[in-house]
């Protein structure tokens, strides 16, 4: 392990080590608490599943409110993203993954606050108390100042420890060893790596944790949307070539998606994750494509309404697909 490893790993075993030993307290707010994390740096396909989560829960009955840190927002929390009546937040003030949630879940609550202990009370203070009786906490699995009734954990099929390595040498955010932690693991894009792949991942992630249940899932592309709001059929595309862009963790499987229904993608321009685009990027774009149907993440769009969009602009909707005893196990234990 090289030095900048050695100094982020001494960091985070410290910050452990206090929650465990009692010198700082882990909060338990007046709600049940499910978590949604990874292990690595981005690309697992967290926010997606939140929205599925969400989506869920309250189709069960529950009254969800989502706690999130607001990744590169500049808002100082605790504050509404969405009051669950309406936005409230820009990509600026929110950052991209907060502003889509709280587009795709408009009837739920979604609050931003790098204290989560905090954003919760903010809720129940600014809510109805009756109207939030569970918490989902996006990005939670490190965050050891609130108690979690489940911990579950993400892992990218495709990548799931990287070069084992934790950052900044890789992508891991934890040893391996934390997997012990989780309560269930969800493996993701589990349609683009081979059945020999799925198994020894399998294996590995029950070395380090043998008692969590395993789901797999995989993420469908479900249409097409412009800024304005116009819905396409991605089966319109079908044997069409487009040009492809994205500032997401894991491009590839963006591009993989696409080519699942048939879509030809003749360039994929990539940015780096959470990139914020200039008017110059989309210019660009526009005439790199040369008059092609360009389509881009859902992630990508929200930071682009403030730019001017050729009409040929769509992103790619996605929804979680797994196994509906995912659900039943989660909510059954509530």
């Amino acid at each position: 392990m090289g030095l900048l490893s050695a100094i982020y790993s001494l960091i985070i075993s410290s910050r452990r080590f206090i929650y465990s030993a009692g010198l700082k307290e882990t909060r338990m707010l007046p709600r049940k608490v499910i978590s949604v994390g990874n292990l690595t740096l981005g690309g697992t396909g967290k926010t997606p599943a939140v929205i599925s989560l969400a989506k869920e829960a309250k189709k069960r009955g529950f009254k969800p409110c989502i706690l999130t840190r607001g990744y590169k927002g500049k808002a100082k929390g605790p504050v509404f993203v969405s009051s669950g009546k309406k936005s409230v937040l820009s990509v600026y003030d929110a950052g991209d993954e907060p502003v889509l949630m709280a587009r795709k879940l408009e009837e739920i609550p979604i609050v931003m606050g790098k204290c989560r202990y905090c954003a919760g009370l903010f809720a129940l203070d600014n809510c109805a108390p009756e109207s939030i009786d569970l918490f989902i906490l996006d990005d939670g699995f490190q965050h050891w100042r609130v108690h979690r009734d489940i911990d579950m954990i993400f892992i990218d099929a495709t990548n799931p420890f990287g070069n084992g390595k934790l950052f900044p040498e890789g992508i891991l955010r934890e040893p391996v060893m934390a997997l012990g932690r989780a309560h269930v693991i969800v493996m993701t894009k589990t349609d683009a790596v081979s059945q020999e792949q799925l198994s020894a991942i399998t294996g590995e992630l029950k070395q380090s944790n043998a008692g969590a249940p395993i789901y797999l899932s995989v993420y469908n592309p479900v249409g097409l949307v412009n800024v304005s709001g116009e819905i396409k059929d991605i089966e319109s595309l079908r044997n069409t070539e487009i040009y492809a862009f994205a500032g997401i963790a894991n491009p590839s499987y963006f591009k993989t998606m696409l080519a699942s229904r048939g879509v030809k993608v003749v360039k994929l321009k990539e940015f780096r994750d959470h990139y914020i685009y200039k008017q110059k990027d989309i210019d660009i774009i526009a005439h790199e494509a040369s008059g092609l149907t360009i389509i881009t993440t859902e992630k990508d769009m929200v930071k682009l309404s403030n730019l001017k969009l050729p009409a040929n602009i769509f992103a790619l909707g996605i929804e979680l697909s797994i196994d509906k005893e995912f659900y039943n196990y989660i909510f059954g234990r509530l």
